[in-house]
């Protein structure tokens, strides 16, 4: 073996639509990175491949890694495909329609026909079953928990097919005891059924809001369950000594084991490790306000980073249907490298959302695909070499990319291969500053004064594009912007939260009070911290509060000072809240919910610069290029980037190449 027993080993695998990266590093230095396709059938299969060449390529095993991280797309994917488990849901008697009857708020408007925009498809009313019980709105039972409805309402679900079980009672956010009851019952009399409770998932209020984000956890607990328990047993079978980890979508870390228990916390695990990684580049350069843009094959995720911490939102949005959890606050649009290129019917060029993925990818990988993507048109205007496309290790046919563009664009847009190329480049680069503009502009925020870091495999071909039509003026590309999501799963922190209901006025409230709640919520934390092997945290309480009959709140951090808390609250809400929506009242508050979250970051530093060879010049060669502001084709330098020096400046026209993306 090449290592020592003294070098700290660690391995982040973050696999995606279109590719499954991996890199390693040996006491904070990278020693390798692979990047190969995607096995969407069993994304296992490709990260049992990457570890594979690890083993060939640095001369390691399993048993020699002290720490695996990973990134997954299996829950978002298990929903866009509606591969989720067949779900029951059990509600309080006479309540069993909240997922169905939905909100008010329609977003179409207008439209003749209307599209339902609540999930029904989780559980048609069939699959819904009322149950007896009653709590009440102050959390006293009103009706005892009648537990042989509970068995008939399940068996009559199990008869029709149901696999996995979704409880959301009255009220149980404020009283959990017949939702745990429940569970029991159902895990001692069907062992072989998934169960997600509500008091668990979400406990908040708002019964709409809280049914879905549990149906969703439970739709999706077969697959990912299934899926993290067959990769953990795997890895630990051929000689993984520490429990592998998994990055959840408020980018932090988890041990496996405890992420299986609430898979809905997974929807944006793949995005956030880039968006992790790009703050951590951010750091590295000492530059705090970051718009990062990861552009893979799939999809280009936008997230704004603040004062060097990615922004985070209380509830997302998956397919249009509300899913509370916490998450780094990403804009996910369908527009990457293997985007298929479409002509609607008013003879408009369109690009995306559907992607070629991996197999067959697109027309210039040849294995089969006859739709043009935008990867097709960077190969047409010279933006990749296809000899030199993942590090020489998938060629790429120029002339099937030719014969493509031709056939399903250019010809029906009565226009040259090259100026078809163009419009293509020229419409996904508008839909991703659409997409950038949604996360600042539209929330007051000047992308001017950020910083551009542009990460995936396609972030830096659109990045200087990208940058003019935003009139931004920096641009950052870090070392290995094709893999930095699987380093951002390296450096992300250990982090668990505890949410308690209050719904008290504060006039009702004493810091005795709350310090006892909190205290019970730091018991809970500390339980989950120490299942991972940590047992020095970082504490951070938050207090969500709203004034009386508001709908929203907003989450204040909370400062500690015996009978003055609930002074520093109020005053700390009502300048959040002038801030946020440009004034505040002397009105009554109420306390919604109380959180803690703890979190500890292992202290490490990773390499940010290796220039391979100081005396050899970074000039590789020249080829023809057609840049998108041209008319014709011009000859342009061609440099290798593990050549260049700290400090060198480049003069454009240029393409920067190295093994996982290319800088145009």
């Amino acid at each position: 073996m090449t290592t020592s027993n003294q070098q700290k080993i660690q391995v982040g695998v973050d696999t995606g639509g279109t590719f499954t990266d991996v890199v390693c590093y040996f006491d904070g230095l990278l020693k390798g990175t692979i990047k190969l396709p995607s096995t969407p059938g069993d994304p296992s299969k490709a990260i049992h491949q990457a570890l594979c060449q690890l083993e060939i390529d640095l001369k390691i095993s399993l048993t020699e890694i002290d720490k695996f991280c990973h990134g997954t797309t299996v829950a978002t994917n298990s929903l866009i495909e509606r591969k989720g488990g067949q779900v029951g849901i059990l509600a309080t008697k006479g309540f069993t329609d909240v997922i169905e009857i939905g909100r008010q708020m329609r977003r179409q408007l207008y439209e003749v026909a209307l599209i339902t925009q609540s999930p029904v498809f989780l559980a048609p009313g069939k699959r819904r079953k009322g149950v007896i019980e009653r709590i009440a709105s102050d959390g006293t039972v009103l009706t005892s928990l009648d537990e042989a409805s509970v068995i008939k309402a399940v068996q009559e679900l199990v008869d029709d097919g149901v696999e996995t079980i979704a409880i959301c009672f009255l009220f149980s956010f404020l009283n959990p005891t017949h939702e745990i009851l429940a569970q029991k019952l159902i895990t001692s009399t069907f062992p072989n059924l998934k169960v997600s409770i509500s008091s668990n998932v979400d406990p908040t209020f708002r019964e709409y809001e809280r049914t879905v984000v549990t149906a969703f956890d439970a739709y999706l607990k077969p697959v990912v369950d299934n899926y993290l328990s067959s990769l953990d047993s795997e890895l630990k079978r051929k000689g993984l000594k520490n429990e592998p980890k998994i990055m959840k979508s408020r980018g932090a870390m988890s041990a496996i084991s405890i992420a299986r228990q609430i898979p809905v916390q997974l929807f944006l695990s793949g995005p956030a490790a880039g968006v992790v990684g790009a703050a951590n580049i951010g750091k590295a350069a000492k530059i705090k306000d970051l718009i990062s843009v990861d552009i893979g094959g799939t999809s280009c995720d936008i997230a704004v980073i603040k004062d060097g911490r990615p922004t985070l939102r209380a509830e997302g949005e998956i397919e249009n249907f509300p899913v509370r959890v916490n998450m780094v606050d990403v804009n996910a649009i369908g527009a990457g490298g293997g985007s298929l290129v479409w002509i609607d019917s008013a003879g408009g060029l369109r690009v995306g959302p559907d992607s070629a993925g991996a197999h067959p990818g697109p027309a210039c990988y040849g294995l089969g695909g006859e739709r043009t993507t935008v990867t097709d048109a960077s190969v047409v205007l010279g933006f990749i070499n296809p000899d030199y496309f993942a590090g020489g290790s998938l060629p790429l046919y120029r002339q099937k990319a030719i014969q493509t563009i031709d056939k399903t664009v250019a010809s029906k847009l009565n226009c040259s291969i090259e100026r078809a190329a163009q419009g293509i480049h020229q419409v996904v680069n508008t839909q991703m500053a659409e997409g950038v503009r949604l996360l600042s502009t539209q929330r007051g925020l000047d992308p001017r004064e950020f910083t551009l870091v542009a990460l995936g495999g396609a972030g830096p071909i659109h990045a200087a594009a990208l940058a003019d039509e935003l009139e931004v003026e920096k641009i950052i590309v870090p070392c290995h912007p094709g893999v930095l999501s699987a380093m951002g799963l390296l450096t992300a922190p250990i982090e668990h939260e505890v949410t308690i209901a209050v719904q008290k006025k504060f006039a009702d409230l004493s810091p005795s009070f709350i310090s006892g709640l909190l205290k019970r919520l730091d018991e809970k934390c500390y339980e989950l911290m120490k299942a991972e092997g940590v047992t020095e945290t970082q504490k951070t309480h938050i207090a969500d509060i709203c004034y009386v009959g508001q709908s929203h709140h907003l989450g204040i951090k909370i400062r500690f000072d015996n009978q003055k808390t609930l002074d520093h609250l109020k005053e700390d809400f009502k300048i959040e809240h002038d801030q946020i929506y440009g004034h505040a009242a002397d009105s009554p508050v109420k306390l919604i919910n109380l959180r803690a979250i703890h979190s500890f970051t292992e202290k490490q530093k990773f390499e940010v610069l290796n220039v391979k060879d100081k005396t050899r010049s970074s000039l590789k060669g020249q080829r023809s290029v057609l840049f998108l502001n041209q008319k014709k084709p011009q000859i342009t330098k061609i440099h290798e980037r593990k050549y260049i020096q700290p400090g060198t400046k480049i003069a454009g026209p240029a393409i920067i190449e190295q093994a996982d993306t290319t800088v145009v």
